[in-house]
């Protein structure tokens, strides 16, 4: 990807922090790892406003099942990790709705 510099204007306490914590050349990744973090939150932002707009309002139900899911794919992720094969440790079960 090209780059190009950019002139912003930041609080002087919160770039030397980061400039500490990053050391020295890390300034410009951080900052730009905090801007595409911030991208990607702006457009499930979106998305979560249009399935809204869609289908209505995300209930706490839905909002519980989905942290499960998102656990159990952090899990199943971390099998493979472990076991460096490409396939999970253990496989998860079969969902309810797969019948």
């Amino acid at each position: 990807m090209a780059t190009k510099k950019y002139t912003v204007t930041l609080p002087e306490e919160l770039a030397e922090a980061i400039r500490t914590e990053v050391g020295p050349g890390g300034f410009s990744r951080y900052v730009t790892h905090a801007i595409e973090r911030q991208r990607e939150q702006d457009r499930l932002r979106e998305a979560v406003e249009w399935w809204e707009k869609e289908y209505g309002e995300i209930t706490e139900d839905e909002m519980i099942e989905a942290e499960a899911e998102r656990r159990e794919i952090e899990r199943m992720h971390a099998g493979l990790d472990h076991a460096g094969k490409g396939e999970p440790a253990d496989k998860p079960a079969p969902s309810r709705d797969a019948a």
